[in-house]
């Protein structure tokens, strides 16, 4: 069996070919076993892998996302760049709707930038801001409250601190971070969603994982920045802001954020490929 496969940049920079967040979407995983579907995203060891899968629910196209370890309900680079292959491969123009397991996620193009529209955010739960203070390697005082865990679909911690300085300062000490597991998407991860305000309509954030063990942090999340939108939601506030994250891991990027009157929030950036090939199983 040969599967055919597109590499891609989520939320790059035009003028830097290795920025955003690499992504893998196979162009069509209707065939294949779950043990398959996740043997692939291992294969690949990126943050997500996706399969493009006969849609439900009135959608489009559908899609399945992996991370090398377990199923993803919800993830935003994954989501924009499986829009873009879906529109190349079967035509659909530059409005569509996405179906995963968190629902049909509407998503539009202007040319190689996709914006998705997140699903109403929900507040899980407020957590107590020395204990994740003390987790992140910072002080209490560097936290701003509500600290809360956040879901569009895909659940995380969202945490204001009181300067970017402290947004590049915070250390994860997983051991700690491990109170926290079993309150995000699955795998027993904790995705913390560390930003500040850097300026006029301008966001610095970083997002720091840990299963309790190790410490990865993820170039550009999509995820968290919708479920960033919905704390701002929650907090009575509307706007539009550029997001940028990535940089202390070599990948930098930017989200576009924006969060209507009404409440409705709105994740976008530039796609960008970079290549395609097939895998025999």
């Amino acid at each position: 069996m040969r599967l055919r496969y597109r590499l891609l940049n989520v939320f790059a920079l035009a003028s830097d070919p290795f920025s955003g967040n690499p992504l893998c979407v196979f162009e069509d995983g209707s065939g294949l076993s779950e043990d398959q579907l996740q043997g692939l995203a291992r294969q690949f060891n990126l943050a997500e892998t996706t399969f493009l899968v006969p849609p439900r629910d009135g959608a489009d196209a559908g899609v399945r996302i992996f991370t090398t370890t377990f199923e993803m309900p919800f993830a935003g680079h994954p989501t924009l760049g499986t829009a873009h292959v879906a529109r190349d491969l079967h035509g659909l123009g530059d409005r569509l709707g996405l179906s995963m397991p968190a629902g049909v996620i509407p998503v539009e193009a202007d040319g190689d930038r996709w914006t998705l529209t997140a699903n109403a955010g929900r507040i899980e739960a407020e957590l107590a801001i020395d204990d994740l203070a003390q987790a992140l390697g910072l002080a209490p005082s560097d936290l701003v409250g509500p600290v809360q865990q956040v879901s569009v679909g895909t659940s995380q911690v969202i945490a204001q601190v009181a300067s970017v300085d402290a947004v590049r300062r915070a250390r994860v000490r997983p051991e700690l971070l491990a109170r926290y597991a079993g309150m995000g998407a699955g795998g027993g991860e904790t995705l913390v969603y560390v930003w500040s305000p850097a300026g006029e309509g301008q966001i610095e954030a970083r997002a720091l994982i840990s299963d309790g063990h190790a410490v990865s942090e993820d170039p550009a999340t999509g995820s968290a920045c919708s479920n960033l939108g919905a704390w701002f939601v929650g907090q009575g506030r509307s706007g539009r802001w550029t997001v940028s994250q990535g940089v202390q891991v070599g990948r930098p990027s930017s989200l576009d954020l924006s969060v209507t009157d009404e409440g409705t929030v709105r994740v976008g950036g530039l796609v960008h490929p970079v290549g395609n090939g097939e895998v025999e199983l």
